[in-house]
Parts: C-alpha cells; sequence; structure tokens
C-alpha cells in the first residue's frame, strides 16, 4: 500500500490530517482519563463510610467477646453488642457498594469518552486514508508495469466534461488510436488524481 502522495500539497494534507487523528485521539484519551480520575475522587465518602463500618465492626466485636466474660448478664450484654457488630458491618458493606458504584462510573465514562471520538475517528479519517492507499497503490503498479492504457482508459472514464472539453483534440479518438502523447497525457492525469508521480 501506499499511504502518502507523491505530491507535495497532498502529501502536506495527508500528514496534517494523520496528525490531526493522533491528536484528536491523544486529547479525548487525557479528557477520558482525567474525567475518570475526578470520578473516582467521588469514592471517598463510601471509602470514609466503609471503614467506619470496619472500625465500629471491629470495637463492637471486641466489646462482645469481652463481654462475654462478664457473671451472670454477660451473654445478653454480649448479643447486644453483636447487633452494633452486624450494624457496622452493614455501614462496611453500603460503603463498598458506593464505592464500586464511583468505579464503575469512572470506568464507563473513561470508556464511552475514548471510544466516541475514537469512533468518529475511525468512521471519518480511516477510510479515506484506507481508499487513498488502494488506489495509489495499485495506480503506481499499472505505472510500474507500462499499462498507461489503462491508466488513461481511467481518466476518460472519470474527467469531468469541462476537463475532456479542454483537452487539446479527441482524447477518445487519441486513445483508441493508441497516440502516445494522448496516452500518456491522459494517464499522467490519472496518476496525479492518485496522488503518484507521472
Amino acid at each position: 500500500m501506499k499511504w502518502y502522495a507523491d505530491r507535495p500539497p497532498r502529501l502536506l494534507w495527508q500528514v496534517l490530517a494523520d496528525l490531526l487523528a493522533v491528536a484528536w485521539t491523544w486529547f479525548w484519551v487525557k479528557v477520558a482519563t482525567a474525567v475518570g480520575d475526578s470520578v473516582r475522587a467521588l469514592r471517598a465518602p463510601g471509602d470514609g463510610l466503609s471503614d467506619a463500618g470496619q472500625s465500629l465492626t471491629d470495637t463492637f466485636g471486641d466489646a462482645a467477646d469481652k463481654a462475654r466474660d462478664v457473671p451472670l448478664v454477660g451473654d445478653r450484654l454480649a448479643e447486644a453488642l453483636e447487633r452494633g457488630r452486624s450494624a457496622g458491618g452493614t455501614l462496611s458493606d453500603a460503603g463498598q457498594a458506593q464505592v464500586q458504584a464511583v468505579e464503575s462510573t469512572a470506568l464507563w465514562l473513561t470508556i464511552a469518552l475514548i471510544a466516541i471520538p475514537l469512533a468518529f475517528v475511525l468512521i471519518t479519517w480511516l477510510p479515506l486514508r484506507l481508499r487513498f492507499a488502494r488506489r495509489a497503490a495499485v495506480a503506481r503498479r499499472l505505472r510500474d508495469q507500462g499499462r498507461l492504457d489503462l491508466l488513461a482508459l481511467h481518466a476518460l472514464n472519470t474527467l469531468s466534461l469541462r476537463d475532456l472539453a479542454a483537452f487539446p483534440g479527441d482524447p477518445v479518438e487519441g486513445w483508441r488510436r493508441q497516440d502516445p502523447e494522448v496516452i500518456q497525457a491522459l494517464a499522467a492525469r490519472r496518476l496525479r488524481a492518485n496522488g503518484v508521480r507521472p
């Protein structure tokens, strides 16, 4: 495949378009990671809730273990403290759920902010680049094989009526007669149109 044109004006536009596509992708990756980091900062309350719940669980658990040693009321006291441990576990689970929700939101938001602009680039820029590469490669191969008559025929089929009318003489008749000058001129136009040096 031939990715870039031989002629400087078109080559410049292609390089600029490629650089713009890379810059566009890099920009959105940076934006997406920054937004993801900002959303992840919202997990602090969930972390605090989880830590507080864990601390409550540990504190009530230790108290329940020690309460069992109290004569007569130890078991009932430990049972009441176990409910406190359970409440701490519930609080910790709520904090973990909030952290998971924030992490999930940050991940999917980051993916969306990268995927949508990247899809835009792949839908607009990539097909144009691939089409140019294929056409330029075929045109260069025909030129290298000396098949200028095919290039000239293609030029006859693709030139505008204005260009055909401005062509000196009758280009169709010249192509039929295999006039080397007409074939060379038509092939050169087709090669230039495909970004290949004649």
